[in-house]
């Protein structure tokens, strides 16, 4: 897949598809919560909507790092690049 040699992730255009379809509904999610704040809107509402917002961060991230983990990783471990065993661990902690 040679997707790690220049730290680029060719992808599908139907996997381009799905991620930006996710974030431009992270994106819509924000805006909304945007006017709700300058609706005054009832703090508990609020937080709610930015909890959603972060389970749907988590979950991109997640299928982004399962994806990485999957392709990139497993080709550079596969060419000798331990390195790539490292990036992985930095990886996972910044994602506990």
């Amino acid at each position: 897949m040679e997707c790690c040699k220049k730290k680029s992730t060719p992808r599908s255009e139907e996997e381009k598809r799905a991620l930006l379809a996710r974030i431009n509904r992270l994106t819509g999610q924000m805006s909304g919560i945007g006017r709700m704040i300058e609706e005054d809107r009832y703090c508990d509402d609020v937080l709610i909507q930015l909890a959603a917002v972060d389970k749907a961060v988590r979950s991109l991230s997640a299928l982004l790092l399962e994806s990485h983990v999957h392709s990139c990783l497993i080709e550079e471990i596969q060419n000798g690049n331990l390195a790539a065993v490292d990036e992985i661990v930095d990886l996972f902690k910044r994602f506990q």
